[in-house]
């Protein structure tokens, strides 16, 4: 069974950087997508960035591309969210998530596509 850390998070002035990471482990397959969500109080959860373990193919929301990097380290197992210039709407509790296979383009931003999920960690930006 598939297992995820999210670590990283913090509170941050607006404009200040943080970088986020997911451990994974139990991996039973050799192609995964990883996502990172959050969700602020009183949201629906939602989608920021995806990649594939096996292509590397990215997938970004609109609302943070050209901030936000995602990024994997095989060897380790662990993505990475690299978060620049924050804004106050970026306050959440994110979390990271997995399931089997590649990302698609369709439905790398569904909740319900993705099966394996950490527990989440807080960043909060003032």
């Amino acid at each position: 069974d598939v297992q995820l850390v999210e670590s990283g998070g913090g509170s941050v002035q607006a404009g200040g950087s943080l970088r986020l990471s997911c451990a994974a482990s139990g991996y039973t397959y050799s192609s995964y997508c990883l996502g990172w969500f959050r969700q602020a109080p009183g949201k629906e959860r939602e989608g920021v960035a995806s990649i594939s373990t096996g292509d590397s193919r990215t997938y970004y929301a609109d609302s943070v591309k050209g901030r936000f990097t995602i990024s994997q380290d095989n060897a380790k197992n662990t993505v990475y969210l690299q978060m620049n210039s924050l804004k106050p709407g970026d306050t959440a509790i994110y979390y990271c998530a997995a399931h089997r296979y590649d990302c698609y383009a369709g439905s790398w931003s569904y909740v319900s596509s993705y099966v394996h999920w950490g527990q989440g960690t807080q960043v909060t930006v003032s």
